[in-house]
């Protein structure tokens, strides 16, 4: 099927649920280009129009529920983390130079969605400190080189605050589906502290 047969079949999709991928894209353009004035967003629009509508592209399925509690969270954490990297990178450069030790982490995401994989990337890459350099698709994962990184404690680290960056877009703009796997998750986990923690403070009777 030649590219003009794709467009020409391709299902009209509406206006209301390009809505959320467009006020994505537009948020996207800002931070590029760092500029969040009026003119810089409605041309950033106009753009995320023309490239959603006009370009063949692949369908991104969104999960039509959205939280906006949890999204007003996710970019205040954005911004502190953007903050935060932005002084420590500025102090690593100082301090260590071009002695500054550096790996290439891999991440393995909770969800497959394609819209959340990306959302988690841009979000990610777009913080100083780290880049997304790779992605498998088939198993949503992503490679992030990552700078001031030289022992697995410290890769450790890095993948705990990808899975949180995922976890607050799922609970953002997730499916059920995905929220219900962070839940068992997090559900799992705390079952596990609290199983460790009974049986410290039962060796710890003992010992007394």
């Amino acid at each position: 099927m030649t590219r003009r047969a794709q467009m020409r079949n391709r299902p009209r999709v509406p206006l209301l649920k390009e809505i959320p991928l467009l006020i994505w894209l537009v948020f996207l353009w800002g931070a590029l280009w760092q500029d969040f004035s009026a003119g810089n967003l409605i041309f950033g629009a106009v753009i995320a129009f023309i490239v959603a509508n006009i370009f063949y592209l692949p369908p991104v399925e969104l999960s039509g529920r959205f939280n906006p509690l949890y999204a007003a969270g996710f970019l205040a954490r954005f911004f502190y983390k953007l903050v935060h990297a932005s002084f420590e990178v500025l102090w690593l450069s100082v301090t260590k130079g071009p002695h500054i030790k550096n790996a290439v982490v891999g991440v393995k995401l909770r969800s497959r969605s394609d819209l959340l994989v990306t959302a988690t990337g841009h979000a990610l890459s777009l913080i100083p400190g780290s880049l997304v350099v790779e992605v498998d698709r088939s198993t949503s994962t992503l490679y992030l080189h990552c700078l001031n990184v030289s022992t697995p404690e410290e890769a450790d680290k890095v993948r705990k605050d990808v899975r949180d960056t995922e976890s607050w877009l799922i609970r953002s703009i997730g499916s059920r589906e995905d929220l219900e796997v962070l839940k068992a998750e997090q559900a799992a986990g705390r079952k596990a502290a609290d199983l460790a923690n009974n049986r410290a403070e039962s060796a710890k009777g003992a010992n007394s």
